[in-house]
């Protein structure tokens, strides 16, 4: 297959994966008023490209990604100012999902492959918890009822990236189990 044929079609496989993406992020099982929700693994396709096509591509795929998310569900604090706003837009959304890309950067240390994968896709799942985390302490924290902002921010974001980051971690370990091939490039 000629270079241009490879790319074109990782590519097409990196829409693929976009669109797939976005439709199990519109399958909410939680949903939290102010943004955050456990979905029906949102995170899986850009955490096989990840695997399949390398850091360059996972990002790529991740950035379009968050992009999308942000023109679909953007959700801004009251009153925020430019520099929040900015500051919103950059954890909540850009890094949150472009970060995806990283799984296999992760998983790189690892010999077994099947701990890799679980590994590469639970810290890039951790460091998007990190990035709501950072959002609800710097930006939301006039939300916090009383509470530091900290505690808050922490309660409000666990309460939906734990249980999407275990249905995540389990999903992507028996997709490899079930077809170890899919997370090889071609």
């Amino acid at each position: 297959m000629s270079k241009t044929a490879s790319k074109t079609r990782i590519l097409v496989e990196c829409a693929l994966m976009i669109a797939l993406g976005t439709v199990l992020a519109n399958i909410k099982i939680f949903e939290l008023a102010n943004g955050g929700s456990i979905t029906l693994f949102s995170m899986v396709p850009f955490i096989l490209v990840s695997f399949r096509h390398g850091a360059k591509w996972g990002l790529f795929t991740g950035f379009v990604n968050s992009l999308l998310q942000m023109l679909l569900g953007f959700y801004a604090p009251p009153a925020p100012g430019l520099l929040p706003l900015f500051g919103m837009i950059m954890l909540d959304y850009v890094l949150a999902f472009t970060l995806l890309g990283l799984a296999c950067v992760f998983a790189k240390p690892f010999r077994n492959r099947l701990v890799g994968v679980a590994v590469g896709s639970a810290v890039v799942c951790i460091i998007r918890f990190l990035c709501s985390f950072f959002s609800g302490v710097l930006i939301w924290g006039n939300l916090s009822d009383g509470l530091p902002a900290w505690t808050y921010s922490l309660g409000y974001n666990a309460s939906y990236m734990l249980p999407e980051t275990i249905l995540t971690v389990v999903a992507v370990v028996l997709l490899y189990k079930a077809a170890p091939k899919l997370f090889a490039a071609d």
